[in-house]
Order: C-alpha cells, then sequence, then structure tokens
C-alpha cells in the first residue's frame, strides 16, 4: 500500500511548508490589521465630553439639632438644610467624602462641587482629594436628593 505525500505529512504532525506559510501570514496581516484599526481609529465612534451646564461650590455644616445646613461656598448664603433623620443618600454620601479627607489629612475648608453635566448626570466632587461620584448611578431618588439642592439655589436667587 502506499500513501502520498500529503496523508503521510498530516498524520505525522508535519504539515507542508506553504500551509504553514500560509496560516503565519494570515496571522500576520490580523496582527498588523487590529494594529491599524486600533490606533489609527479606524470603526471608533467618538462621543463628546458631556459639558457643565450647572455648578454649585457648597460647604456643608453639621448642625445641633442633627440637620445638615448646605451653604453656597461662593457668598456663605444659607441655600438648603438636611432636616434631621432625613436624606440618608446625602448624609452618608457627605460622610464618605469627609473620612476620606481625614484619612488624607484634610480639613474641611476646601468646598464641594456639585455639578450638572449636559448629559444629565449630577456629580459631586471633593477637589481636596479628587474624589468625584456620579450620583445618577445610585438611582433617580438618590440623584433627586442632591439636584434638590440646585432648585433650592434656583429658588434663593
Amino acid at each position: 500500500m502506499t500513501h502520498s505525500p500529503t496523508h503521510s505529512a498530516a498524520r505525522h504532525g508535519n504539515l507542508p511548508k506553504p500551509v504553514l506559510m500560509g496560516a503565519g501570514a494570515l496571522i500576520s496581516f490580523t496582527f498588523l490589521a487590529s494594529a491599524i484599526a486600533h490606533y489609527g481609529g479606524i470603526g471608533v465612534q467618538q462621543i463628546p465630553a458631556a459639558q457643565a451646564i450647572e455648578t454649585l461650590r457648597l460647604s456643608f455644616e453639621d448642625r445641633e439639632d442633627g440637620s445638615i445646613l448646605v451653604r453656597n461656598a461662593t457668598d456663605g448664603a444659607a441655600i438648603y438644610s438636611v432636616a434631621p433623620g432625613t436624606n440618608g443618600f446625602i448624609r452618608s454620601t457627605l460622610r464618605g467624602l469627609a473620612r476620606e479627607r481625614r484619612r488624607s489629612g484634610l480639613d474641611g475648608s476646601t468646598p464641594f462641587l456639585l455639578e450638572t453635566s449636559s448629559d444629565g448626570v449630577i456629580w459631586l466632587e471633593d477637589p481636596a482629594t479628587s474624589r468625584r461620584i456620579g450620583l445618577n448611578a445610585f438611582g433617580p431618588t438618590n440623584a433627586g436628593a442632591f439636584a434638590e439642592i440646585f432648585a433650592a439655589q434656583r429658588r434663593a436667587q
């Protein structure tokens, strides 16, 4: 019984040289095409960054009665009060940011930034620690608690 060279090569695990060269060329082409697409931005859709449409510089004061007084840090005017025992999300968010400041050895004098961006996201930023929190990620009710501060500022004007 005679075997053809191709059948014999495949049976023993050796592939013919033209097949190996073709596979190598295909792999090389795939890597090259991927690199060109990645670094050339081919097939990438650029989404413009959202712009801030409303920003407040705020300070928060704990009061003896358990409330939190929110002040516009620009002029010191009181614009909102978080009633005692309410708005647990605002309280826990501010506690977490204050704890981070203490851990970093920072005082509480740097105002926080509350921002609404053009894509509808409400952000709370602590410039002292560079921490920025997208409040919408915690649901509309929780983001709405901070949005009420914007509404209070607009009413105060």
